[in-house]
């Protein structure tokens, strides 16, 4: 089941972000705040693919107010991960789609996705749910 993230599902989450690149779950007392930020804003949407009750993949997408294009939003896609043992079934895919789904719903001119994977197969698997690499430049300033 593809559907959006509740207030219940924080633990799951989290746990799923550990093969994503976190080290470890923070206690919930550290991330309240965020947390409930997070379900409140209209505008940010974590979307999860569910198994047998478990949160398996996941995305992020967060629709942006603009000014140009029309004036259109547009939508960036970030987060993107699937368990390991759910791999290669099609999950991350659903949940791209529907990420595609809440910007055409919203009217955004386009999806932004970045990844710092290098690895071919990541690459095509982005390119082969319709994303490209060829229109834009990324730079990243880490602060």
């Amino acid at each position: 089941m593809i559907r959006e993230i509740n207030s219940g599902d924080y633990r799951q989450l989290m746990e799923l972000y550990l093969h994503l690149h976190e080290t470890e779950v923070p206690p919930f007392a550290n991330a309240k705040d965020i947390w409930e930020k997070i379900l409140s804003d209209d505008n940010y949407h974590i979307i999860v693919a569910e198994e047998d009750g478990k949160l398996v993949s996941s995305c992020t997408c967060v629709i942006i107010p603009n000014l140009t294009r029309g004036p259109r939003p547009y939508a960036w896609v970030e987060n993107v991960v699937t368990h390991e043992d759910y791999r290669g079934k099609g999950l991350a895919t659903s949940c791209l789609n529907y990420a595609k789904e809440l910007a055409i719903k919203e009217n955004c001119y386009r999806i932004v996705l970045m990844t710092g994977s290098k690895l071919d197969s990541t690459l095509k698997f982005y390119e082969n749910a319709g994303y490209n690499r060829d229109d834009k430049t990324g730079f990243i300033q880490w602060l």
